[in-house]
């Protein structure tokens, strides 16, 4: 009987940890929502630069390597 006893005990204590947690992941993530806004326009903003930057190494890598191709032909 004790043992039943201790493991509802142990059992509600975890009901109640697991809601702390529950309440606490839903607090955090109504704050992040308050800073994602910002951060989503400075990593679009971040992104496109980075793509464009990206694109022109990309291609000035592809033209040498085509212009090496056609000189050593």
């Amino acid at each position: 009987m004790k043992s039943q006893h201790t493991a509802a005990k142990a059992n509600a204590i975890n009901e109640d940890f697991s809601e702390y947690v529950a309440h606490l992941q839903s607090h955090m993530l109504l704050q992040a929502r308050n800073l994602v806004p910002t951060l989503i326009k400075q990593t679009q903003h971040n992104n496109r630069d980075s793509v464009q930057e990206l694109l022109h190494k990309t291609q000035a890598d592809a033209e040498k390597q085509i212009s090496r191709q056609v000189v050593r032909e």
